[in-house]
């Protein structure tokens, strides 16, 4: 009798994996990252000056409210408060300051205008535009050289304005009227002397030129009482002051002051 067969039993494993660990982990690593943020933090406001600290504490005790506060500003220098939507405008100046700029603003357009003219570029070196103490000269100079007989913006010899004297100060007067600054006309002349001095010099063609000078300005575009005086100075008051019979020396200057000389005036009257 054969021998009874054993069964035979087959034992499968399954291949299971621990169980999951979660993200613990993670939450581990944050705060890790959170302490080192905050430590370098520290180590940066420790070496602050004390004004930064300040800011710093005072952003902490009341972040909702401090950048609305009177003279709060942004931590780093330079910065704005990080409530500010919009960069506060730049400081417009005042006082002395605001009028110089005016007129340097009004001597820059007027050259701008000026370069418009036609052949301009032939006469410029005749007309200069500076700023000096008194205000904003603009000078138109009838000699090129020393030597130079010619007169671009008066008839030689003569108060009587050239085509080309009634387009620049046309212009000039343009320019001009836009201020309320007063403005005084001066004429200047060189040392030469007239041969017939006895009945007309360099006294009457100065304050004659300046006069000229004057009606124009007031009938194209100055407005009623913006011309404070007219001057005539023959050859007292050369450009070329070492020599006054130099031909440049003939000249008009129109100067925009920075200052009311009614103004100036009662207050010398005041001191006395």
């Amino acid at each position: 009798m054969e021998e009874e067969q054993q069964p035979i039993v087959v034992v499968k494993k399954s291949g299971k994996h621990g169980g999951h660990h979660g993200g613990s982990w993670k939450v581990a690593y944050a705060d890790f990252v959170t302490a080192l943020m905050a430590f370098f933090l520290v180590m940066w406001l420790v070496n602050q000056e004390q004004a930064v600290k300040e800011a710093v504490q005072g952003y902490f005790n009341d972040p909702a409210n401090y950048g609305k506060m009177e003279g709060s500003s942004s931590i780093l220098p330079g910065g704005a408060s990080i409530f500010d939507s919009d960069v506060p405008p730049p400081k417009q100046p005042t006082g002395e300051a605001a009028l110089k700029e005016a007129l340097e603003k009004a001597g820059n357009q007027l050259q701008v205008e000026l370069a418009k003219i036609p052949g301009f570029d032939v006469i410029k070196e005749h007309v200069h535009v500076e700023m000096i103490p008194e205000g904003l000269r603009i000078q138109l100079i009838e000699a090129a050289s020393k030597d130079d007989d010619s007169s671009y913006f008066f008839d030689l010899g003569s108060a009587r304005l050239s085509g080309k004297g009634v387009q620049i100060l046309t212009v000039i007067g343009k320019e001009l009227s836009g201020l309320d600054n007063k403005i005084v006309v001066e004429g200047h002349t060189d040392s030469k002397k007239f041969h017939y001095k006895e009945r007309y010099s360099n006294w009457e063609l100065s304050a004659d030129r300046a006069n000229s000078a004057r009606k124009l300005l007031e009938e194209k575009s100055i407005k009623p009482g913006q011309i404070y005086a007219i001057r005539g100075y023959a050859d007292n008051s050369p450009m070329i002051a070492n020599n006054p019979a130099d031909a440049r020396n003939r000249r008009i200057a129109i100067v925009v002051l920075a200052h009311d000389p009614g103004e100036e005036a009662k207050e010398v009257a005041i001191s006395e």
